[in-house]
């Protein structure tokens, strides 16, 4: 194998699929990356895959001959991104003298680096979806659609199935949900290539994968359209010649819907940026004080009041303009996960609806986006 490729293409690459090599491998094979070089094509792609999460990309180069072999991808990774830019050629020519396998030598201007590398044949393959039909996705819907509801997706793996996001896909729209039990957030948004016949799909997938996903999307162009395909315990994302793919998560996702209240006895609209920066200034208090934010909603000064009590401490208190309907309430969160879902609303005002102190309470942009996002109080301990 031998190719010339830029120092930038090849390290851009490699940190992107580096992301699916485990940091602790089963297996010595998976602590590398696949390199294949088509000499027809003149494409390089990259693979890493820790069994679980895949990813593949791959970019343009001169290649000299063909072949495949598998690199340490950290220690490749290391050495690619500190090499000035410019032109690096790749060969595995160089036997190594001491009979102990294969050695691939990188050649930047102005050097050489020597590393070990082992046979293509013994990395595993990437999971392939032979028989399902591909279902066309907008990248501008899935990368809104993350944004909104990646952050609500839980860290703790005893309740696995909510490590994912649920993703149904309708017949012209997507929605996005995610929840840790404590919050929710749910983001429809439209999707411009209508499903071809009427079923629906869903899908629970680990917010890992996701997120690796996001960040791909990210070089993206918002036009371009993605790929999804669906088989038992796979989904796989492709576009370009991008290639993301994943286990699914099994289990039945929460009944999320039925978690939203239908009918509110109070309403509240607020500046969104005057309201995040409020509870930023107050939460320097609740963060020595369990994370909890106490807010008082007066209807007769139109007007919301945020305060923390830190004992031993010294407490905090701010008032901002509100528009309130409803009759006055006292009502408590923490101020963490009040704060990350306000940052996802896209709108300038936000409405908050609610009805008891201890009642599910809805943050909704005003226009826009439909985006929910649930937060449930805490109790408020005197």
């Amino acid at each position: 194998m031998k190719l010339v490729c830029s120092q930038s293409d090849l390290s851009t690459n490699l940190s992107l699929v580096s992301r699916a090599v485990p940091s602790r491998p089963t297996h010595p094979i998976l602590a590398n990356v696949l390199l294949q070089a088509d000499a027809e094509t003149n494409q390089v792609s990259l693979t890493a895959f820790d069994l679980s999460l895949g990813i593949r990309t791959s970019f343009s180069a001169e290649v000299i001959e063909g072949g495949a072999i598998a690199l340490p991808a950290k220690l490749l990774l290391d050495i690619t991104s500190r090499l000035p830019e410019g032109e690096i050629s790749l060969d595995d020519e160089s036997a190594d003298n001491t009979g102990e396998g294969i050695v691939v030598t990188l050649k930047p201007q102005s050097g050489k680096y020597q590393v070990r590398a082992m046979g293509a044949e013994e990395f595993p393959e990437l999971p392939v979806i032979e028989s399902s039909e591909s279902i066309q996705l907008t990248t501008a819907a899935l990368i809104e659609g993350l944004k909104g509801s990646l952050f609500a997706t839980s860290t703790d793996e005893t309740k696995q199935v909510l490590t994912g996001l649920h993703l149904t896909v309708k017949q012209d729209t997507l929605e996005f949900a995610a929840t840790d039990g404590h919050r929710l957030a749910v983001l429809e948004t439209a999707n411009e290539r209508p499903l071809e016949g009427s079923e629906q799909l869903e899908v629970t997938v680990p917010a890992r994968a996701l997120r690796e996903l996001q960040r791909m999307l990210a070089h993206s162009s918002s036009e371009e359209a993605v790929s999804l395909y669906l088989d038992q315990g796979q989904i796989v994302f492709a576009w370009q010649n991008q290639r993301l793919t994943s286990r699914t998560l099994e289990g039945q996702y929460p009944a999320y819907r039925q978690l939203i209240p239908r009918q509110f006895e109070r309403q509240v609209v607020l500046e969104r940026k005057q309201f995040i920066s409020t509870l930023e200034r107050i939460a320097v208090l609740a963060d020595q004080k369990n994370n909890i934010v106490k807010i008082s909603i007066d209807n007769e000064n139109q007007e919301i009041t945020l305060s923390c009590e830190a004992q031993d401490v010294g407490s905090g208190t701010e008032s901002m303009p509100a528009q309130i309907s409803g009759e006055d309430i006292d009502i408590a969160f923490n101020v963490k996960y009040l704060m990350e879902g306000l940052k996802e609303l896209p709108s300038t005002e936000i409405q908050m609806h609610l009805n008891q102190s201890l009642t599910p309470v809805i943050f909704t942009p005003l226009g826009g986006l439909k985006m929910t996002y649930l937060a449930m109080p805490v109790q408020l301990r005197n």
